[in-house]
């Protein structure tokens, strides 16, 4: 298949950017990257510590935290993109949501030059999503931590209504009634038919 090789999937949480990026990673017989897995060195290059984010964890909550990380996400998004291609790139859900405009201008910036931006969300309709969106993430937090957070829930809510991922997507796919095959098989025809002159 002549595609561009490198795909970038965004989103909020529980939107299926892992399982996906999976499956689009083995049709297209290229790697996946998660940024999740690889931020915290990115993070540290410019001086993140895990002192100060537990500091302001403990004075602001998960909201200042969420803050604090914004400018070593933005650095991420930018290293990440200077030195990975030929692979399914998973942003993870808070890398391509930012208020302050100087650091969404440089991960715009960065992503210019790709191709295949894909925003994952379950409906074109917001609240909908939301709702498929939250059922899915207490699941995950029950599962995971056996309790729910309804600052988790409303933090996942703001990443869903904010512009950003909307504004840095090449294509949004909804996924609600598709199976993750499918999705994968979607984003496959759109970079075909994007990629006809």
């Amino acid at each position: 298949m002549e595609l561009s090789p490198t795909v970038i999937l965004i989103g909020p949480i529980c939107a299926g950017k892992s399982t996906v990026g999976a499956l689009l990673a083995a049709r297209l017989g290229i790697p996946t990257y998660s940024v999740d897995d690889h931020r915290w060195d990115y993070y540290r290059e410019i001086g993140y510590q895990d002192e100060v984010a537990s500091r302001i964890a403990r004075e602001e909550g998960i909201p200042g935290v969420l803050r604090y990380w914004k400018p070593f996400e933005a650095h991420a998004v930018e290293r990440v993109l200077a030195t990975q291609s030929n692979c399914v790139i998973d942003f993870g859900a808070g890398h391509s949501v930012y208020e302050e405009p100087a650091l969404f201008m440089r991960v715009q910036a960065a992503l210019a030059p790709q191709p295949h931006v894909v925003l994952l969300l379950p409906s074109p309709d917001i609240d909908q999503s939301i709702a498929v969106l939250n059922t899915r993430f207490v699941d995950l937090l029950l599962r995971e931590t056996g309790s729910i957070d309804p600052a988790l829930l409303a933090i996942n809510e703001a990443l869903v209504r904010h512009p950003s991922n909307r504004m840095l997507a090449k294509t949004v796919v909804h996924t609600e009634g598709r199976s993750p095959e499918a999705v994968a098989d979607a984003i496959i025809a759109w970079m075909q038919a994007s990629s006809i002159p």
